[in-house]
């Protein structure tokens, strides 16, 4: 029989999770009693909120929990306070390598304005870096409910803070609303200043949204990606170009997406030889972290533990971590292996 190691201690990275849906359950509660804001049962049951996003009325029950959430991030010191404890949680997990994804947007109003907001998230990232011993960066991800033109001044701004810690433009919410073309652009302007190119596709939509993100907006990343099983030649592009699909099991039957953990196709993804990157999504929606997703592999899809250690590398090799970073948790993949 073999022996089943523990893959919270197996060294990875965490390339697909969101901002306000980081954040601990507990968290939002204290802020929430902090600021006044009046929770709905669905945040303050201590259980994740039933959801399924496969409508659009569900959708907008999804983006109106979040938005309320969100609401409860009002000053530095809570961005301060929600970074540190998503790297906290990713450090527990086993990641070595975390890039999370925001809008700083929607929290410009709070913070004195787009720029000082981004400022706030880079301080944060970097203090809990520094604090936890994480590696971490951030994805600055567009709005597809928005207009092209408000991606372009995001792209703008990403470019201007790489130095700072930003290495990737994202493109996120309800991919059944606006083209990815229209925002060709704004991709250019972030690839062009050498940020790699993130977008969610093949989630609520199936494998011409995955074709979308890969011919009109040159992506190297896909945020989620898991209906681009449903096509075979797509599954060989994405393999053959070694596009990382950033899959988010638990969140994907949270939505509806699939009705069951086994029926989230990491099977078919893997054995196509499309690279993998498994994601926690918004944790404070859906119930589970990191770690999870990989318990999600083991227990539904029968992944071994030289499996499992592949997803782990997927996910580094996937990530925009520093070559000596990579190497260190590839080393550490391997001891893990063979403990």
């Amino acid at each position: 029989m073999e022996h089943v190691r523990d893959v919270t201690d197996l060294p990875k990275a965490h390339l697909h999770l969101h901002f306000t849906g980081s954040m601990r359950p507990t968290t939002l509660l204290e802020l929430a009693d902090k600021y006044g804001v009046h929770l709905p049962d669905a945040l303050t049951s201590g259980e994740p909120p039933k959801l399924r996003a496969t409508d659009e009325r569900g959708w907008f029950r999804f983006q109106r929990l979040y938005d309320i959430a969100r609401s409860c991030l009002r000053a530095p010191e809570d961005i301060q306070r929600l970074v540190r404890e998503a790297a906290e949680e990713d450090v527990r997990d086993g990641c070595g390598w975390l890039e999370i994804q925001v809008d700083p947007t929607s929290y410009a109003p709070m913070l004195g304005g787009l720029i000082p907001a981004l400022e706030v998230i880079l301080d944060a990232v970097d203090s809990a870096s520094r604090e936890t011993g994480l590696g971490m960066r951030v994805v600055v991800a567009a709005n597809r409910m928005k207009h092209p033109l408000d991606a372009r001044t995001l792209a703008r701004l990403a470019v201007r803070y790489a130095d700072r810690g930003v290495v990737g433009f994202g493109l996120s919410n309800d991919e059944r609303r606006g083209m990815a073309r229209d925002f060709d652009r704004a991709f250019a302007i972030a690839r062009e200043g050498g940020l790699l190119a993130a977008p969610h596709g093949g989630e609520l939509t199936g494998p011409s949204s995955v074709r979308d993100c890969l011919d009109d907006l040159h992506a190297s990343r896909v945020g989620h990606g898991v209906r681009a099983a449903e096509d075979p030649r797509l599954l060989r592009r994405l393999a053959e170009r070694g596009i990382t699909c950033e899959v988010c099991p638990a969140s994907n039957v949270a939505l509806g997406v699939y009705e069951k953990p086994e029926d989230v196709p990491l099977r078919t993804l893997y054995e196509a030889g499309v690279p993998l990157a498994l994601g926690a999504d918004d944790p404070l929606l859906f119930g589970s972290r990191l770690a999870a997703q990989y318990e999600i592999a083991r227990r539904h899809h029968a992944f071994t533990d030289a499996e499992l250690a592949e997803l782990a590398r997927q996910s580094v090799r996937g990530s925009a971590a520093p070559d000596e970073v990579k190497k260190r948790l590839l080393a550490g993949v391997d001891a893990w292996l063979t403990a």
